[in-house]
């Protein structure tokens, strides 16, 4: 559904996307969020691991 009274592009002035006026840019958000800290937390564990083998 197009948030405008005309079907075209023209009439958007701003950003749009997918969710707009609902919760669903602030649960991708969030959900964008655990993903980057758990890539973080995992390429840090992996990384610390591989460290070790050095310190032997």
């Amino acid at each position: 559904m197009f948030p405008y009274p005309e079907a075209s592009w023209d009439v958007v002035d701003g950003a749009m996307f997918m969710g707009w006026g609902t919760s669903l840019p602030g649960m991708t958000t969030v959900i964008a969020m655990v993903i980057c800290v758990a890539v973080l937390v995992i390429g840090q564990r992996s990384e610390a691991a591989k460290a070790k083998k050095f310190d032997k």
